[in-house]
């Protein structure tokens, strides 16, 4: 039986054995030929390895013939038309489980949501070691290449392109068990790789993005001379997560996303769409408020009374609509290994921290404040206060890191305590912007009610984020932000509920161009945090070049801003208005790359905003020798403007492949119209 779901330029397509095996037949671009006569024993919709279960393949690590794929057979199928689309539910069973395979349509989008969920229908307790979120055999073997996005602390969203070969994967083998892998153990979602990757071919580009704030895991290889990909979650392999699924338990797989579409630029389009039908925004964010914060080149998380006076000031007169306090406002000197009181220290705030925040109310602006409530530091009274069940536990001993230990969000303890925090920070100080940040890596996971580490972390990552949705429900109109040192989180089970990211810790205002430009692959430009810290030993086009780092995402201001000089605060103060013209367009644009994704080390970078208006870009002239660089754009408008600097020594002319931008100057950038 053959089960035709193709849809929205997408082909899905399912095949019911003659023994009841379900096999994702076909998964590419609609229209897109595929083999008919192709092996479907290596096929598999779904991969589930059940301890003490044989899997059944030559496989070394791959995640392949597993023992579910073997076991499970079709038992029935649901589609039916929901609020997002179409939504079709297979299911699966055999002696021990069922499982149903979820997969979430989208109107007129190309993407589709998939996830697993499996219940124990025995009478015994049944192991899980690993569950496919999504899993196809098939992939196009017409000169295919992979785009990995390497991941780090300050230099996140590092795109590299690859041929499978160059990676040690030839076409030709039956088999092979080396496999294209990326993995993430423990909180931190990004340290290493984004969860996400494209594959493509001259035909079409296929995107997937792995929605979990913690442990996961992608895989591509080879098997009977066909290319499979498959997505998961955590696993016992990588992770060291194990489920013990108890009569009648259900456990759900985490959410992935897949998009396709006839090149890059055509299949992010598809993800972002997707990302904003997920993304739980509010109203007050909608509004697409300037923030500033006191961290970056500012006050270096040394507030005080005295010390930001000033600085609202200035925020204020810039056009900031929200002031941000950062961290250290709690502690008197050293503060790291101290935190999760969360009291203010008399000696920085002698009248109360009050003050300063009733002065930021008095400039206009809203204020905010900067915590870190999943951690206490091992020097905080609390810590002994709190019971070890409160906090991440391996080997019957509390883990440290950093100077931190990790607090478990399913206690109930936990929640309560740091529910208090905000409680106290809106009702008390009445801020309207919490900067939620998170800088240690809490690891493998918990013993703690656990059946395993992985376990865990899992279930506490999930707690943590069923907190952040109580938080949204009781507190509407607050605005938080995610941190994790920046951008180690950025996946969209964290960003699904936080309304912005800090992209970045980068404090190079050149490299942080490299992540502005490349990092809507990743998050929304409505979400993208991104520093803009002008300093007083900046010329004009370097003030310019801060700003312009920040105009088509989110403008987090900071730096040197009380010191700088007449004319450099001019651009400050050109920057934000130019950017409150062109802000609620970016919260409907499509970001696109006319030459490719920016890379690290490229001479010269370009970000794309397409909105029903116009086409707004963000160029940047790094240290490339050559004054002038070729955009190749498909516009038919005559006009291309220079929207911001206005004293920008750039000259842009159209030409028959696009547009052609001078800049005489090496770090010089500037924000076109067309």
């Amino acid at each position: 039986m053959v089960l035709d779901f193709t849809q929205n330029g997408i082909s899905v397509v399912f095949d019911i054995t003659d023994d009841k095996k379900v096999v994702l037949k076909h998964f590419s671009a609609e229209n897109t030929a595929y083999d008919q006569q192709k092996n479907t024993k290596w096929c598999p919709a779904l991969e589930i390895q059940i301890s003490g279960e044989n899997q059944n393949d030559h496989h070394g690590a791959k995640h392949t013939g597993t023992s579910g794929f073997f076991s499970l057979l079709y038992d029935s199928h649901k589609y039916y038309e929901n609020k997002y689309g179409n939504k079709l539910e297979i299911t699966l069973c055999d002696s021990k489980i069922s499982a149903v395979i979820h997969y979430q349509f989208y109107k007129g989008i190309s993407t589709v949501r998939t996830w697993t969920t499996v219940s124990n229908i025995s009478s015994e307790t049944v192991g899980l070691e690993y569950v496919s979120s999504f899993a196809y055999t098939g992939l196009s073997k017409e000169s295919p290449r992979i785009l990995i996005p390497h991941s780090t602390w300050c230099y996140e969203a590092n795109w590299k392109d690859y041929s499978l070969a160059e990676l040690g994967m030839e076409s030709d083998r039956t088999f092979a068990l080396k496999r294209v892998m990326a993995s993430n153990t423990g909180m931190w979602s990004c340290k290493e790789y984004l969860p996400m990757a494209a594959y493509y071919d001259e035909a079409s580009t296929l995107m997937w993005q792995i929605e979990s704030n913690g442990s996961w895991q992608w895989e591509i290889s080879d098997i009977d001379k066909m290319f499979y990909l498959r997505l998961s979650g955590p696993t016992e392999q990588e992770n060291q997560w194990h489920k013990e699924l108890k009569p009648a338990e259900v456990f759900e797989s985490v959410k992935t996303c897949l998009s396709i579409g006839k090149d890059f630029n055509a299949a992010l389009a598809a993800m972002t769409k997707y990302r904003r039908i997920i993304f739980e925004n509010s109203d007050t964010n909608r509004k697409m408020p300037v923030v500033f914060n006191d961290y970056m080149h500012c006050l270096w998380a040394d507030p005080s009374t005295e010390k930001m006076i000033p600085i609202i000031d200035r925020a204020a007169e810039a056009g900031a609509d929200y002031y941000c306090m950062d961290a250290g406002w709690y502690a008197d000197g050293t503060w790291w290994e101290t935190v999760g009181e969360w009291l203010p220290q008399k000696k920085r705030f002698p009248n109360g921290i009050n003050e300063v925040f009733d002065y930021i109310r008095a400039k206009g602006m809203i204020p905010g404040i900067w915590l870190e409530l999943e951690v206490m530091g091992i020097g905080c009274p609390l810590a002994k206060e709190f019971e070890d069940e409160c906090f991440f536990m391996r080997h019957g001993r509390r883990v440290i890191d950093h100077g931190r230990y990790q607090l478990d969000f399913r206690n109930k303890k936990v929640r309560e305590y740091t529910t208090s925090i905000v409680d106290r920070v809106v009702q008390e100080y009445g801020v309207g912007y919490i900067k939620t940040d998170y800088n240690i890596e809490g690891g493998v996971g918990t013993e703690v009610n656990a059946d395993s580490f992985g376990d865990g972390l899992l279930e506490n990552n999930r707690a943590y984020l069923s907190w952040v949705e109580e938080i949204r429900k009781k507190y509407p109109d607050l605005i938080l932000e995610g941190c994790s040192s920046g951008g180690l989180r950025m996946d969209y089970a964290h960003l699904e509920r936080h309304h912005l990211l800090s992209v970045s810790d980068q404090e190079n205002w050149q490299r942080t161009a490299n992540v502005a430009a490349a990092i809507s692959t990743a998050v929304l430009p409505e979400q993208s945090l991104v520093w803009s810290y002008p300093r007083k030993d900046n010329d004009g086009n370097t003030v310019a070049f801060n700003m312009v780092n920040a105009m088509l995402q989110r403008m987090n201001l900071s730096g040197e801003i009380t010191a700088l000089d007449e004319k450099q605060f001019a651009l400050v103060k050109e920057g934000v208005a130019c950017y409150k013209k062109i802000r609620e367009e970016i919260m409907d644009s499509i970001p696109f790359y006319p030459a490719g994704i920016p890379q690290y080390g490229d001479g010269w970078l370009c970000l794309g905003m397409q909105s029903d208006k116009r086409s707004m870009l963000s160029v940047w002239r790094m240290d490339g020798e050559a004054t002038e660089w070729e955009i190749p754009l498909d516009i038919t408008a005559d006009v291309v403007k220079i929207l911001y600097p206005s004293s920008s020594e750039a000259k842009v002319t159209k030409t028959k492949q696009g547009i052609r931008v001078c800049l005489p100057k090496t770090y010089t950038a500037v924000i076109l119209e067309i």
